[in-house]
């Protein structure tokens, strides 16, 4: 009898550890969402300060004052962080996701997806950032066989020809958000979705003047 009543005590006391470790796991994993969300939310008012500061750089070089494309590399990778900004609306008007260079790590894969690695020098598989006019048409092996060259107009990105960094698209990269998993990652290119290269080579080819590209971090 004495067993008995010592096995039902240890029986329920179980129980109610495993009860409270569960509540507390779903109380954990209910403020990390929350705090994950907040980090990733889109900083509107940063992106409207960036666009002032576009419009003046495109006005003072003759680029298109319709539009620009802004790509903010401290957003999660697996978060639409390719940015379409028309100048008249005065807001973005298209949202991609797009690759990052993997720089040391594995290819394809999104091992930086929250911290990529920034550089110009030629052969570190890595993104630049800086302001960059997308330059000539040309062929690609990658997604629907368009390109455009970048040309960097910073220090932090003047070796952009040297290193054959070109906007284009790529089978591997979704039209949706993959977060939390990231974008897959290549050599320093800015490669976005299949549809959603159509959408800015549309633009392009209609565009008289050159659009910037201005990467930031």
């Amino acid at each position: 009898m004495k067993n008995s009543k010592l096995l039902l005590f240890f029986s329920l006391l179980i129980i109610i550890s495993c009860d409270y470790n569960k509540k507390k796991n779903s109380k954990d994993i209910v403020i990390n969402e929350s705090r994950n969300k907040f980090e990733n939310k889109l900083n509107f008012p940063i992106l409207k300060e960036k666009s002032k500061i576009a419009k003046e750089y495109c006005q003072s070089n003759e680029l298109n004052t319709d539009y620009y494309f802004l790509i903010d590399l401290k957003r999660h990778s697996g978060l639409k962080r390719f940015y379409v900004w028309d100048f008249k609306k005065d807001t973005i008007t298209y949202s991609f996701l797009v690759s990052h260079g993997c720089a040391n790590n594995p290819w394809g894969e999104d091992i930086s997806k929250d911290n990529p690695v920034i550089s110009n020098q030629d052969g570190s598989h890595a993104s630049s950032i800086g302001k960059f006019i997308i330059g000539k048409r040309g062929h690609s092996n990658w997604g629907i066989h368009v390109n455009y060259l970048l040309h960097g107009k910073d220090s932090t990105n003047s070796n952009a020809l040297q290193r054959q960094i070109v906007l284009h698209s790529w089978e591997a990269i979704s039209d949706q958000e993959t977060y939390p998993l990231g974008t897959p990652e290549g050599w320093g290119c800015p490669a976005v979705s299949n549809s959603s290269m159509y959408v800015m080579d549309k633009m392009l080819k209609k565009s008289n003047e050159n659009v910037l590209l201005w990467v930031i971090k």
